[in-house]
């Protein structure tokens, strides 16, 4: 039979594709793709259970070995209980004044303007530098640049009257905090009721900071010119500053101690460089400074870091993944990105944010493990350096889906805070026990009218006990030299004897000792 070609089928109605698209839109194709979807949902489904059981499971069974071995993972638990205003130090009007946020250019005075001009080394210990600071704090150009002065006695006597007559600006606001240093506890007026510790606002850190700098700046000039008494005040409040923060669980809070002390420790150096200080006055000091223990006061500030990412996971499990944006930064996330993180978290087990808690006390763990004895005041710098190294290897080195899929992104943004500060309790130990050691030494010195020949000699009228290198475990090194001066170090995170010779700068983390000694000719 013949087909006319009116009745021919056309190029479109041959084609390949047209069959292809009837095939796909037909019921047979569309029952079957309803049935794939829901075999995938239902596989999904199962999937999510599995691993909703597997981490919940695996987090609730580690959960109760680290709580079986007496380790606090609650964070409410760690948070500073209220003080009575009138016991409390950061009861007072100044300090009110920092909160709920800092206020921009608070500190807009003259030490801030004068601070912006400097150009000094701070990589060696020396004095001071009053002629600069005194030529910053007179310069009314505020582009200025002001370099190194002169440190001799001489030229920092002529320079001193300057400086302290431009802080007189802070005399108001040091005295309130002066008069508050005898109240014996502190609290700081901190929001601790917030769903989300990371959102706790610490304000009055960055201000206390400020504080300290102009408290050093202040008695270091003080004691140029023999006002030995106000000096000794103004190291007496920095270390009270210092204190007020101890029961601050936080990590940040640890490090501001720790600067804090070495503003402090400043004016006690030169002091004692040029036999300022009084015995009296010395044993003030040499108390205070021997009540620290920075290598225990930082277990909890670890155990805090711990805490908060447990409780970081619980609050992305209720609120969804777009949390996880405001915790990862960088900048202010938009609703858009919430939005998005929020939508893309619902296809995520909730069981794996239970691994991200495991995780993170895991990751944790690997890190701390073997590097600190607080019992003993030790730290362990090769087990410290290993336990980073491995940790990078681990997370750092690997791409984001590895990480993601491995459960450790918290890991990843919470824990690398932790890699350094070890090392910056050694060095804050090692500053508050030299110093101590140079107050007894300087307290010998004025009853025997030289140095002692060993630090051995100290014990007991001018130490009860002789504090041991946080390194090694044992004595610092000491000698007595020609000149009648000392030398006075520990062998430094290099864990080595460089025989009292510093590295690039006093605290190095890579060669040469933690030296404490004078200049020459004092």
């Amino acid at each position: 039979m013949t087909i006319s070609p009116a009745n021919q089928p056309t190029a479109w109605q041959r084609s390949t594709t047209r069959r292809l698209f009837k095939w796909i839109f037909s019921w047979r194709t569309a029952r079957w793709f309803v049935i794939g979807v829901v075999g995938l949902v239902t596989l999904w489904a199962l999937l999510c259970t599995e691993e909703n059981i597997r981490g919940r499971r695996t987090w609730e069974r580690y959960r109760k070995k680290l709580e079986a071995r007496g380790e606090q993972l609650d964070f409410k638990a760690f948070l500073p209980k209220p003080v009575p205003d009138d016991e409390n130090f950061a009861a007072t009007p100044v300090i009110r004044s920092w909160f709920p946020r800092m206020k921009p250019n608070a500190w807009n005075d003259n030490y801030a303007r004068a601070e912006s001009k400097l150009k000094i080394n701070a990589g060696r210990r020396q004095f001071m530098d009053l002629v600069a600071w005194a030529e910053a704090l007179g310069s009314t150009n505020a582009r200025a640049t002001v370099n190194a002065g002169s440190l001799d006695l001489a030229s920092r006597v002529r320079a001193a009257p300057a400086v302290l007559e431009a802080l007189r600006t802070n005399e108001a606001m040091l005295a309130e905090l002066q008069d508050a240093s005898r109240r014996p506890y502190s609290r700081y007026p901190v929001d601790y009721d917030v769903e989300n510790p990371y959102a706790i606002l610490l304000p009055h850190l960055s201000s206390l900071r400020q504080v300290c700098r102009r408290l050093e700046l202040k008695a270091c000039a003080e004691l140029a010119i023999d006002q030995d008494e106000r000096a000794g005040e103004d190291v007496n409040l920095t270390l009270r500053v210092d204190d007020s923060l101890k029961d601050e669980p936080f990590l940040i809070s640890y490090l501001v101690r720790v600067a804090c002390l070495q503003a402090a420790v400043q004016p006690v150096w030169e002091g004692l460089a040029e036999h300022h200080w009084t015995d009296e006055q010395l044993q003030q000091l040499q108390a205070r400074l021997q009540r620290y223990d920075f290598v225990a006061d930082l277990k909890p500030c670890f155990e805090v870091e711990r805490a908060a990412g447990i409780v970081a996971a619980e609050v992305i499990r209720k609120r969804g993944l777009g949390y996880l944006v405001d915790i990862a930064g960088p900048g202010q996330p938009t609703q858009c990105d919430r939005s998005i993180a929020n939508g893309l978290g619902m296809l995520v087990p909730s069981g794996w944010l239970y691994l991200e808690q495991y995780n993170v006390c895991r990751a944790y763990q690997a890190l701390m493990d073997g590097t600190m004895d607080p019992s003993q005041r030790r730290v362990f710098p090769d087990r410290s350096e290993a336990n980073i190294q491995a940790f990078d290897r681990e997370i750092h080195s690997s791409n984001f889906a590895t990480v993601f899929l491995h459960h450790q992104v918290l890991a990843a943004l919470l824990l690398p805070a932790l890699n350094r500060v070890i090392t910056k309790a050694a060095v804050a130990q090692t500053v508050a026990d030299e110093a101590m050691l140079g107050c007894a030494l300087e307290r010998y010195r004025l009853e025997n009218g030289r140095f002692p020949e060993t630090l051995d000699t100290l014990v007991p009228q001018f130490v009860s006990q002789l504090p041991h290198d946080v390194i090694t475990g044992e004595p610092y090194k000491y000698r007595r030299t020609d000149d009648d001066r000392f030398v006075l170090y520990s062998v430094g995170w290099n864990d080595k004897d460089d025989g009292g010779v510093s590295g690039k700068t006093v605290f190095d983390d890579k060669a040469g000792d933690w030296v404490w000694e004078y200049p020459t000719g004092r």
